[in-house]
């Protein structure tokens, strides 16, 4: 009995080495007949793929229906993550809300304590960047706004959040912005909150320097820098930037404009103060001319 056993044990063993060779054979033979470059054995490969294709949808169905099944997760998955997103921006911008809030409410309690009389918003004029084919100042532009449209020379530019320059020259239709940048840029600005004067001299770099600073160990890094109006050249309070440190113990300005994406520019009307180009106007007005003398005088009493 136990010798019959071993004989059929070994008798499957060999079927089945020979269905392997079999199958590994045909494998082949399939794998050499898909290679063959010739035209029939294409048109046999073709009309095979017709027959086959058709016949193993009801195969391919299930694999079909988990790849979606696992691209669905994967979408749900990644609106997960941007839902998640969205509500931690969602709580940031509630934050700077209520801080924007509170800081409105407090400077409309220091307007209110100190009885401010507010001055009358500036008004301002859009322009379009056009292409500059080169100027005599290194960092500059040209817009389409000249005389026609009222541009007057020593105007402030704005990007719309902070200042970019101010006219220098001004033509029928178009004018020149000379950037705070430019070597030839110098304006008085003042650094909050310390209330220090200085001087915003342009370096052909987008961190300019300050100059003449009063008392530089008031000043702190992230410190906002505006304009002074000192002069009358800018309106006083314009957003220039901010104050960094820079390693060599110099305080330079972030600017708060963005020169690398400028297209458009806001022209600022303002009336600077006119220079004093008559001494005689320091002094009081001229009284009416009294003839009366001393004698007259005296012969009245």
């Amino acid at each position: 009995m136990a010798e019959q056993k071993s004989q059929d044990y070994n008798f499957g063993r060999s079927i089945r080495r020979v269905l392997f060779g079999l199958t590994l054979f045909f494998l082949f033979l399939t794998f050499l007949f898909w290679r063959i470059d010739n035209p029939r054995a294409e048109q046999m490969r073709v009309a095979i793929l017709d027959k086959v294709i058709p016949n193993m949808e009801w195969a391919m169905e299930p694999i079909t229906h988990i790849s979606r099944i696992v691209d669905d997760f994967q979408s749900y998955g990644r609106i997960y993550e941007q839902n998640q997103e969205l509500r931690r921006e969602l709580q940031q911008m509630k934050a700077w809300r209520e801080a924007a809030i509170q800081l409105e409410q407090e400077k409309a309690r220091l307007l209110d304590l100190n009885n401010v009389k507010l001055p009358p918003k500036l008004s301002f004029i859009s322009g379009v960047v056009m292409t500059d084919s080169g100027s005599p100042f290194r960092q500059s532009a040209l817009i389409n706004l000249g005389e026609h449209d009222g541009i007057v020379d020593g105007w402030a530019a704005m990007d719309g959040l902070g200042l970019l320059g101010r006219i220098s020259g001004v033509g029928e239709n178009s004018s020149r912005v000379i950037f705070l940048i430019d070597s030839n840029s110098r304006i008085p600005v003042v650094i909050k909150p310390s209330n220090q004067t200085a001087i915003l001299s342009g370096d052909n770099t987008l961190l300019p320097v300050l100059d003449f600073i009063e008392n530089p160990n008031l000043i702190q890094p992230g410190d906002r820098i505006l304009t002074s109006g000192d002069g009358g050249v800018f309106p006083p309070d314009l957003l220039v930037g901010q104050a960094v440190l820079t390693s060599d113990n110099n305080f330079r300005t972030r600017l708060a404009a963005d020169y690398k994406r400028l297209e458009f520019m806001r022209i600022i009307r303002h009336s600077p103060g006119l220079p004093i180009s008559d001494p005689t106007r320091l002094i009081g007005p001229v009284l009416p001319f009294d003839n009366t003398t001393d004698q007259d005088v005296a012969a009245d009493e």
